[in-house]
């Protein structure tokens, strides 16, 4: 290339560089309206790098664009170009550029409606026509609005997503010469589909390419960490953005052919980042968690004719991978376990506890306990329960406090034995002590977040049974607002934490998220910096951020009322006692409210007035009680509507009765869920807390102190304003929160109806 050549095609890529970072790309994205962002209205940045240098436009040039889009490449044009026409046939487009336009107020560009087959002859004549839309074929009329060194470059269809660059031009004699300039490629990657979506700015894409090009990982692994959208959620729209299905793991396990992954390299699939899962009619179906993951390299592998993707979440992806490898290396799927079951009958039944047998641990026995505990994250399990029985192994899931089988595993005796020890060894458990429960806890790290599990082993008849308490580190605690309390319940509880001393205690049973409405309010505390925050507790639930957090070690003698002794030195402003379970910690966080903190507290009891009953029990002195505690929250968790298939239901007419002996109110509306793929056919999808509140106020501080029955008690509160459980629910059945059938769930038969007041 001549060097004065060289020197113009240098200037004009530093125009075009400066040209494309004046102008952001997203500053084109129509947020409002997806369908204006559709196809290759917004051409990615390489295509246009490509289109404008082939074009050479100089700043004297006026220029003609065929094709507006959303009005990027006409913008870019307008400040390389001296004028520029720009025409588009789409109304809605052409009205959300022209809206662009006048933000950016660029005077030199003029924006016509209209068929761009005809052109523009009456503002020609045009030193470039650019013909951005392949659809135009017949160039003829086009050609006459050039001035005689023009030139068109047109786009034109070329493969699936690549098109060819044609420059058109008129010799001397009227004969016109085509000559191909380049391909130019028009396919996205995750971030600029993301980018096209809305989802994420130019800022956060360029920092997220650096990022997963150290880390040399995909950009959906870097974006998703940024963006607060479920991964369900977020791999179904970039599978409809990509033309790709999207499907869950439960639906394509009945799919798997597991022989067909012995046919790959473990090392390339997981480069790739594909599960090949079945082949029908010589076509391949794979499964990915990135949705640009190749599968180019397949067709020189294998002879197959169509090689197709589906997208899944990593969480599946995982499951499937694991259920694969557990498949080939056990050499079972749906039957596990059948060879060792008739081997074990045709043995004699071995019982020597400690037999080195008993203890033996296969490979892919690991791989079963991570397919499991994966299965329990992804169905956003609390707890994994792997019991034994005679002839079989029961394996179920709580999810939204229900119990689910687990029916797609089914492992013999033999393998549970060997499961069991995989699980104790992770737990850092003796293996050997069948004979005695057993405690421990370890971690798992699955979709970027770290879980503690605890386990627990408990003897059983048939052998030992095992639970699993999964409890996310996400850092993402609940806020007050999720916790389900009215506005009323909310703004107090607010208040009590601002106060400058004094008791709060949330009690309910096991499982009714005493820590998690904790937790909630110790996040805004942590948020505010203004307090010093210390918490006591066994074990620590959830680690947070700018709280000073404390674990017990009843093994060496540092229990609760030994942490609370040491933390009044410490100068705290909020303290927070995992569980009042014995007398000495109920009187330590007596104490320390009496010295100027305000403590936060647990409790095992089913309503907010029978709590004090139990602090009772404890032999706390009735005025320590009085002086001393502020409020007491009562809570229970009721399964929440699932917000995408809620629809409005019939009462049912035996609860009504129960609720309303005196008569149903007319205007009575309740909710419940169809069952849809979010909810995996259950109708509901998390839980939302049930919650009643006593404020302590002079009558019941009396009360207290005079040490009156429960009765006569929860008369005295109800008279005070206590909000009561049956509030709490019914305003969430009515607000369409929780179905009408959880209510007998969630309050005793003797609290369905409304409760008298000043009785006792």
């Amino acid at each position: 290339m001549p060097p004065a050549v060289q020197k113009s095609s240098s200037v004009s890529s530093e125009r075009i560089t400066r040209v494309m970072r004046m102008l952001p790309r997203d500053r084109f994205i129509e947020m409002s309206d997806p369908d204006l962002v559709l196809g290759h209205s917004i051409p990615p940045t390489n295509a246009v790098s490509e289109i404008l240098h082939h074009a050479q436009i100089e700043a004297r040039h006026k220029v003609l664009q065929v094709g507006t889009g959303a009005g990027y490449l006409a913008a870019l044009l307008s400040k390389l170009a001296a004028q520029v026409v720009t025409m588009e046939i789409n109304p809605a487009l052409a009205r959300a550029a022209q809206g662009r336009f006048n933000t950016l107020g660029l005077a030199n560009l003029v924006l016509r409606q209209e068929d761009g087959n005809r052109g523009a002859p009456d503002l020609g004549p045009f030193d470039r026509i650019l013909v951005s839309s392949p659809a135009i074929r017949d160039k003829s009329v086009l050609l006459e609005q050039l001035t005689p060194e023009g030139r068109i470059i047109a786009l034109e269809q070329g493969g699936t997503s690549t098109y060819i660059l044609a420059r058109y031009d008129k010799t001397e004699l009227g004969a016109v010469v085509r000559s191909e300039l380049a391909m130019v490629d028009f396919s996205r990657d995750t971030g600029m589909t993301l980018l096209d979506m809305g989802m994420v700015d130019q800022v956060m894409l360029s920092e997220a390419r650096r990022a997963a090009s150290h880390k040399k990982q995909p950009i959906i692994n870097v974006l998703r960490e940024k963006l607060n959208l479920k991964d369900t959620i977020l791999y179904q729209r970039l599978a409809e953005a990509n033309g790709m299905r999207f499907a869950g793991a439960d639906e394509l396990l009945h799919q798997v052919q597991p022989h067909l992954m012995e046919g790959f390299s473990r090392s390339f699939l997981d480069s790739h980042r594909l599960i090949p899962l079945c082949v029908e009619d010589d076509s391949l179906l794979v499964a990915t968690d990135d949705p640009d993951s190749s599968v180019a390299d397949i067709y020189h592998m294998h002879s197959y004719e169509q090689v197709t993707k589906v997208l899944v979440t990593p969480n599946d992806f995982k499951r499937l991978w694991t259920t694969l490898e557990f498949s080939l290396q056990g050499e079972v799927k749906h039957g596990w376990g059948e060879l060792d079951r008739k081997q074990e009958a045709a043995e004699p039944n071995d019982s020597d506890l400690l037999a080195p047998g008993n203890n033996r641990i296969e490979a892919h026995l690991i791989t079963l306990c991570d397919a499991l505990l994966l299965e329990a994250v992804s169905e956003g399990a609390s707890d994994l329960h792997i019991e034994q029985y005679k002839h079989h192994t029961r394996i179920r899931l709580r999810v939204d406090g229900d119990l689910h089988d687990v029916t797609h595993y089914a492992p013999s005796p033999r393998e549970t034995r060997g499961l069991v020890n995989v699980i104790k060894i992770r737990a850092d458990m003796d293996i050997a002590e069948k004979r005695l429960p057993q405690g421990g806890r370890s971690q798992l790290t699955a979709g970027g977040v770290t879980y503690d599990l605890r386990v627990q082993i408990q003897p059983s008849l048939h052998g030992e049974a095992v639970v699993i308490r999964m409890l996310p580190q996400s850092g993402n605690l609940v806020a007050i607002e999720d916790l389900g309390m009215g506005p009323t319940v909310m703004r107090h509880y607010r208040r009590l934490l601002d106060n400058p001393s004094g008791l709060v205690l949330v009690v309910g049973p096991t499982g009714s998220g005493k820590s998690t409405t904790l937790y909630a309010g110790l996040s805004e505390l942590a948020k505010d910096g203004r307090r010093k925050v210390l918490t006591i507790e066994d074990p620590i639930e959830y680690s947070m951020d700018n709280i000073q957090q404390t674990w017990t070690r009843p093994d060496i003698g540092f229990n609760f009322a030994d942490g609370m002794r040491s933390f009044v030195r410490l100068d705290p402003d909020v303290i927070l006692v995992g569980e009042i379970r014995d007398q000495e910690t109920a009187l330590e966080a007596i104490r320390a409210s009496q010295t100027g903190h305000v403590v936060l507290s647990t409790l095992h009891s089913n309503d907010a007035v029978d709590a004090l009953q139990r602090i009772y029990d404890l032999k706390v002195h009735p005025n320590s009680i009085a002086s001393e505690l502020m409020a007491v929250i009562a809570q229970k968790l009721a399964k929440r509507i699932c917000p995408d298939c809620k629809t409005e239901a019939e009462p049912d007419p035996v609860i009504l009765e129960e609720l309303f002996p005196e008569g149903i109110p007319d205007s009575f509306r309740c909710y419940t869920g169809r069952g849809c793929e979010s909810c995996s056919g259950r109708g509901t999808r998390g839980r939302v807390a049930v919650v009643e509140y006593m404020e302590v106020n002079n009558e019941i501080r009396t009360a207290i102190s005079l040490q009156y029955p429960v009765a006569r008690l929860r008369a005295i509160a109800l008279d005070s304003g206590l909000t009561t459980m049956r509030d709490s629910v019914l305003n969430h059945v009515i607000a369409g929160a929780i179905p009408l059938s959880e209510v007998p769930r969630v309050l005793p038969s003797d609290r369905m109806a409304p409760e008298k007041r000043g009785a006792w």
